[in-house]
């Protein structure tokens, strides 16, 4: 079956980078368009960022624009998301999505993105 499995989390001061890491498997990753999706403490999910089977980005929220950037090894089923110019407001529950689009095929358990002095 799909999993999905995240990591990279962790807590880092504002202007801070981290990178995220999505491992995938039970599908033919590198036929699927991927997405990162957030949520923020109380807040519904979020689609932020998504990338084609090429490698292109198809869609960046305004939100990250310019500072997020998502990237993908086909070779490794591995999708990536490097996070720059960290802010507080980017803390939330990091998930991979299969799939260009929210909501989502499915998706992973996240892994927490923490941003504080």
């Amino acid at each position: 079956q799909v999993q999905l499995v995240e990591s990279g989390g962790g807590m880092v001061q504002p202007g801070g980078s981290l990178r995220l890491s999505c491992a995938a498997s039970g599908f033919t990753f590198s036929r699927y368009g991927m997405s990162w999706v957030r949520q923020a403490p109380g807040k519904g999910p979020v689609q932020i960022i998504s990338i084609n089977t090429g490698g292109v980005t198809t869609y960046t929220a305004d939100s990250v624009k310019g500072r997020f950037t998502i990237s993908r090894d086909n070779r490794k089923n591995t999708l990536y998301l490097q996070m720059d110019s960290l802010k507080p407001e980017d803390t939330a529950q990091y998930y991979c999505a299969k799939g260009g689009a929210w909501p989502a095929e499915a998706w992973g358990q996240g892994t927490l993105v923490t941003v504080s002095s």
